[in-house]
């Protein structure tokens, strides 16, 4: 996976509320529902969402940083 700051397009100073808005909007224009049959878009959805998923965790973003 790439980097989870670029994938959402925020920095590592960013705040949590930050990082939420970046990833809804996101997860908006790339959801699958939105973009049915396009699998570079499904694809970015994973990435966005597993981007998310340590960035929202205090405990696992922590460990991404060091």
């Amino acid at each position: 996976m790439r980097d989870p700051y670029k994938a959402l397009g925020v920095t590592n100073k960013s705040s949590d509320a930050e990082i939420k808005k970046a990833y809804r909007s996101l997860a908006k224009k790339f959801h699958p529902d939105r973009n049915a049959g396009d699998k570079a878009k499904e694809e970015r959805f994973k990435d966005i969402s597993a981007a998310y998923q340590i960035l929202s965790d205090p405990a696992k973003r922590s460990r991404f940083d060091h």
